[in-house]
């Protein structure tokens, strides 16, 4: 079974035992960016890491835009389920720019990363780490070649960053304007070119579906063969 979840920012409660009681064991969960447990590598941190290893089940998930990216790039790479991981422990993966995979029978597309909403690219006022947050255009790149390999058709999409239309949709209302980049304009072609079950993204921090095959998630786990929310 697939569980998908948002953000964590490295909340312990959100992976507590009795928070993921379901999950058994050959289950996955995948966090949609900010997993948060690999942001100072304190002791701390790999004590948190430490007890997630001894679950049943593996947890995987993306890069947001909130992330150390020099820590977690220290992580070997590994050949993981059809695609290129690194592997953080032994039961804990990040699921890599533009990769696909095949867990449980499904295959998953994913494209981790975005423009941190604390940085000003307009003004040059964006660092180091907030640039390698920016998928390069090699990662796009290939990203559309293993899904041209796959005949442009999978089970889910996994992204931290909606389609354009989906973020301008969910933020009518706000005074501000979005900021449309050049990631959501790729998705937007993601999204006409490719057949898909259902498209998970984080970055909004809301539990919304938008449409039968839209979601936003953040708090809520959900059961992706079902769709139960819990």
């Amino acid at each position: 079974m697939i569980y998908i979840t948002g953000d964590i920012h490295g909340d312990e409660n959100r992976v507590s035992k009795n928070r993921l009681g379901m999950m058994k064991k050959g289950d996955t969960l995948i966090v949609c960016g900010d997993f948060g447990f690999l942001w100072d590598d304190s002791q701390k941190e790999r004590t948190i890491r430490k007890k997630l290893e001894k679950r049943d089940y593996t947890i995987c998930f993306i890069d947001g835009t909130h992330e150390n990216f020099s820590l977690l790039n220290s992580f070997p790479v590994v050949e993981w389920n059809g695609g290129l991981a690194h592997k953080i422990q032994s039961n804990i993966y990040h699921l890599m720019r533009g990769q696909m995979y095949t867990i449980d029978g499904k295959k998953i597309f994913t494209m981790g990363g975005g423009e941190s909403p604390d940085s000003d690219i307009l003004e040059g006022d964006i660092s180091e780490n907030d640039k390698a947050a920016i998928p390069t255009d090699r990662e796009l790149l290939d990203g559309v070649n293993r899904m041209e390999q796959a005949g442009f058709a999978c089970d889910y999409i996994i992204t931290h960053e909606p389609p354009s239309k989906i973020k301008d949709f969910l933020l009518l209302g706000e005074r501000t304007p979005s900021r449309i980049t050049a990631l959501n304009a790729y998705f937007d072609e993601l999204q006409t070119q490719c057949t898909y079950k259902c498209w998970y993204f984080g970055s909004m921090h809301i539990d919304k579906f938008i449409s039968a095959s839209q979601c936003a998630v953040f708090k809520t786990i959900i059961n992706t063969r079902t769709g139960e929310r819990l």
